[in-house]
C-alpha cells in the first residue's frame, strides 16, 4: 500500500521524531515536521507528536559534544533542553497560529491506572481544542531503572493509549532493510505482515549521536503497536515533505487486529 493511502485511511495519527532528525545540522526538519502535522490536521485528522531532542538541544549550550553517561547530568540537560525544545515548537506552530501542548510522561504514568487515565484526559482535551500535543519522556526525573529507554517505545504506548489508527516513525533511515542499509545488498522491505517473524533479516542495534534508538527499537515499537491494532509507517524524516503527497521509500507494518470504524 502506498504511503499516501496509509495516511489517508488513518483518522488519528501519532508522529514520532528522533533527536538526530531535529537537532544539529537537521534543525530545519522541525519546521517541516510541524508543517506535515498541520497538513494532516487540515484534513480533519487528530495528530499527536512524540518528540525526542531535549538532551541533544541542551548539550551544545553547556559545551558537551558527546552524550553523557552520568544520570544527573542527563537529567539536568533534559530540564534545560525541554524548555528550549518546546520554545522551538511554539515558534514553529506560531506560523500556523497554533499552540503546542506539552505532556511529559514516565513509565509509571502509563502503568498506573489513575495517572494513565489522567494523561489520556489531558491528551483528549488538547485534541478537542485544536492544540498540537507534544509528548516526551520526563527525563529530568526518570531513572535508568524506570524509563522507556527510547521514544519509539513511548510513541507506541502513546498510540495505544490514544487509540490511534497509525503510528508514523520518522528516523534517519527510510525503511526497514533486509540487512543494515550501509551494507551491500541491503533492500528495503515495503510491507511487514503481522505474523512475519523477520528471521531472515539482519537488524542493527546501533544508534547515533544523542538518540537511543536504532532499527531494533523501531521494530520492537512496531510490534507493540501493531499487536494492539495500530498500523505503523516507518520512513525517514527527510521524506516528510513527500509522505502525504508523493511516493517515497517506507515500510508499512500491518496491524494484527483491524480497528473498527
Amino acid at each position: 500500500m502506498s504511503n499516501q493511502t496509509i495516511l489517508a485511511n488513518a483518522k488519528r495519527i501519532v508522529i514520532k521524531v528522533g533527536s538526530s532528525s531535529i537537532t544539529g545540522s537537521n534543525e530545519s526538519n522541525l519546521d517541516r515536521i510541524v508543517d506535515f502535522a498541520i497538513r494532516l490536521k487540515g484534513t480533519g485528522k487528530k495528530v499527536i507528536l512524540v518528540s525526542s531532542g531535549a538532551i541533544a538541544t541542551a548539550a551544545p549550550l553547556i559545551g558537551l559534544a558527546v552524550k553523557s553517561e552520568d544520570l544527573a547530568t542527563s537529567q539536568a540537560l533534559a530540564s534545560i533542553g525541554q524548555a528550549k525544545l518546546m520554545s522551538r515548537y511554539e515558534k514553529s506552530l506560531a506560523r500556523h497560529s497554533l499552540l503546542p501542548g506539552q505532556i511529559l510522561l514516565t513509565v509509571d504514568n502509563l502503568e498506573e491506572e489513575i495517572t494513565r487515565e489522567n494523561a489520556l484526559r489531558a491528551l483528549e482535551r488538547l485534541l478537542e481544542i485544536g492544540v498540537l500535543p507534544v509528548i516526551n519522556e520526563n527525563d529530568s526525573v526518570a531513572t535508568n531503572e524506570i524509563r522507556f529507554g527510547d521514544n519509539d517505545q513511548l510513541a507506541a504506548r502513546v498510540a495505544l493509549l490514544a487509540n490511534a489508527d497509525l503510528l508514523v516513525l520518522l528516523s534517519d533511515v527510510d525503511a526497514l532493510y533486509t540487512r543494515p542499509p550501509s551494507e551491500e545488498g541491503a533492500e528495503p522491505i515495503a510491507i511487514v505482515e503481522a505474523n512475519d517473524d523477520l528471521e531472515s533479516i539482519q537488524i542493527s542495534e546501533t544508534s547515533t549521536g544523542y538518540g537511543t534508538g536504532g532499527a531494533l527499537t523501531k521494530l520492537a515499537a512496531a510490534r507493540l503497536a501493531t499487536g494492539g491494532g495500530v498500523s505503523v509507517l516507518l520512513s525517514a524524516a527527510a521524506n516528510v515533505d513527500l509522505l502525504d503527497s508523493a511516493a517515497c521509500t517506507h515500510t508499512w507494518f500491518k496491524p494484527a487486529i483491524r480497528k473498527q470504524d
